[in-house]
């Protein structure tokens, strides 16, 4: 079925190894995106993976760190994190976003591993 409702889709933490982000998400052959909520005061933790992402906040504010630059960031701002590239936000808000990123073979973004590791 190509036509979705996010609020008809579960709702998942997707990587809670690394996120506290919680929403629905829609995935393709080729790309995954996602309407997330990330609660305030938690964090994204210092990663990195074979995944380039980018971001739109549509509500609340965070402080996000790619590589060595860091910066705040509120509604209306967009981010592009590219592939391997070192990343983590501290939430400083409720803060809502929408979420895209391109699915790599054998990389599981729910895991956040390559899926022939133990």
């Amino acid at each position: 079925m190509p036509f979705f409702k996010w609020e008809e889709l579960e709702a998942e933490l997707i990587t809670p190894r690394y996120s506290p982000a919680k929403g629905p998400s829609v995935e393709g052959e080729k790309i995954m995106m996602g309407c997330f909520f990330y609660p305030a005061g938690g964090k994204a933790e210092a990663h990195a993976h074979p995944n380039e992402q980018i971001i739109s906040i549509f509500k609340g504010k965070v402080k996000f760190r790619i590589e060595n630059e860091e910066k705040i960031l509120g509604a209306g701002d967009v981010f592009l994190i590219p592939a391997n590239a070192e990343h983590e936000m501290e939430i400083i808000e409720d803060t809502d976003v929408i979420f895209c990123k391109d699915l790599v073979p054998n990389w599981s973004i729910r895991d956040a591993k390559w899926e022939d590791e133990s």
